[in-house]
């Protein structure tokens, strides 16, 4: 359960720094309340993950998922430049979550 919760808190993160983009320094009422609603759902995930996992493992796929994710969305759907080497560079973020995952020091 506390996996399922971490990889939720990371689509939450997702969410709340594109809304964080679209609320335009916080001016816009709606994407400003997505924001703070996301973002209170990320961390209070990211809480309850934290009781069963360790900081160290739990943290890396927490912020990897809200980071890949946020430039997928920005590239798709906000107009970010896409390039090869930001490609590469989200595959690298994932792999080297994943690869914290799978080093043994998360049971």
């Amino acid at each position: 359960m506390a996996w399922v919760a971490i990889v939720a808190a990371g689509l939450f993160e997702t969410a709340f720094a594109v809304f964080l983009k679209l609320s335009d320094g916080m001016s816009q009422a709606w994407p400003t309340a997505g924001f703070a609603v996301s973002a209170l759902i990320s961390f209070g995930l990211l809480t309850v993950a934290l009781r069963e996992l360790e900081v160290g493992p739990a943290y890396a796929v927490w912020t990897g998922i809200g980071a890949a994710g946020a430039a997928i969305v920005g590239m798709v759907a906000l107009g970010d430049a896409v390039s090869a080497a930001k490609l590469v560079s989200i595959g690298l973020v994932l792999a080297g979550v994943i690869g914290l995952n799978l080093s043994g020091v998360t049971p």
